[in-house]
């Protein structure tokens, strides 16, 4: 079978590596379709991580059942399943407490090393990924590329479960990439009224599709006059930092109204994690800073009937689709900014 790895900076490498053996408490699947992650992209600008053995990443999976070990008894052959990347312990404290998404001892398929993930033709999935993982049937009629779509939807999903997004709140998205759009849909499905700052041109234009009630160009436009224009002086009740870009949670708590809340969504760049907020506006206007990672396995079959609904439109955030054997044009067109969703597909004829 084929799989990529990732072997060096922006540089996938496919070979031809065995067939898995189907575990006897675990699956084999037979992958479908596997999104580029940010944070796919992040590492691979970084390269991969030191070890004998490079990583396959992927971990927005959707795919067949064609194998079932001899003391599964709750999946069949033939069933879709959509797969998500955090695997809990089930056993600290946060695990006790339902917060499996801050597991003391969280792996994460396509991120830790032994856990390859979902840009490969077939996979396993063990019996601890099926017990303490993210695994769900897909709904009928929901395809593959869809159902590799509910991954990033979830935590988004998360993000305004946790700050409360709801009617009568202006939200402020600084990010149009997929990530960004999501988030412009779910504010809006929530009854909030959005703003959307992005200063790439294509990304704008390609963000105008999902309706937010205005649109700030941070490259020409003073976002913080604007959004106070926007917003009788005030400023808005939640902003969005849904990129990896510092300089825009500095900016978030210069934006928001007392009382707001900042949601640090978009994780920022390993080499420079650092960030400055002013602290007195946080204190003297007593702005709740927090942040959003992953999200309870709750979310994704969430996520997953959302997209069936229609809720989330799937068909105009999924811009384009690679084979395997495309996957570096996959990630060069997903860092290009002209893209939103870039899903790597196991059909044939799969670029567009």
């Amino acid at each position: 079978m084929k799989a990529a790895f990732l072997t060096s900076v922006m540089r996938f490498e496919i070979r031809d590596i065995p067939l898995p053996d189907c575990p006897e408490d675990g699956i084999i699947l037979k992958v479908k379709a596997c999104g580029v992650c940010g944070s796919d992209l992040r590492r691979w600008r970084e390269g991969p991580m030191l070890s004998s053995i490079p990583p396959i990443p992927g971990h927005e999976i959707a795919g067949e059942v064609i194998a079932i070990g001899k003391n599964i008894t709750d999946y069949t052959i033939g069933e879709r399943l959509a797969v998500a990347p955090d695997i809990h312990c089930g056993n600290c404290y946060y695990c006790e407490q339902g917060l499996y998404n801050l597991c003391d001892n969280l792996r994460l398929i396509g991120i830790t090393p032994g856990y390859d993930g979902g840009f490969t033709e077939y996979m396993v999935l063990t019996g601890e990924i099926l017990r303490n993982g993210i695994v769900h049937r897909v709904p009928p009629g929901l395809s593959d590329l869809q159902a590799a779509l509910a991954e990033p939807a979830s935590s988004v999903l998360a993000a305004h479960e946790r700050v409360g997004t709801s009617l009568g709140d202006t939200v402020l998205v600084m990010g149009a990439g997929p990530i960004g759009c999501l988030h412009v849909i779910v504010a809006k499905a929530r009854g909030a009224r959005v703003l959307l700052s992005e200063p790439h041109a294509g990304r704008r234009q390609r963000g105008e599709v999902f309706g937010p009630d205005g649109i700030i160009d941070p490259s020409q436009q003073d976002v913080v006059a604007q959004v106070r224009e926007m917003t009788d002086g005030r400023g808005v009740d939640i902003v969005i930092c849904a990129n990896p870009i510092a300089e825009t949670q500095t900016q978030a708590v210069e934006v928001v109204r007392k009382r707001g809340r900042v949601v640090l969504f978009g994780g920022l760049p390993k080499d420079h994690p650092m960030t400055v907020l002013n602290a007195n506006l946080i204190h003297y206007g007593e702005i709740q800073v927090v942040g959003s990672f992953s999200y309870h396995p709750i979310f994704h079959q969430r996520a997953l009937d959302l997209i069936k609904q229609g809720v989330i439109p799937s068909d105009k955030l999924i811009t384009h689709t690679f084979s395997l054997d495309q996957i570096n044009e996959a990630f060069q067109t997903a860092a290009g900014g002209d893209a939103l969703k870039v899903i790597i597909t196991f059909e044939t004829g799969a670029a567009s």
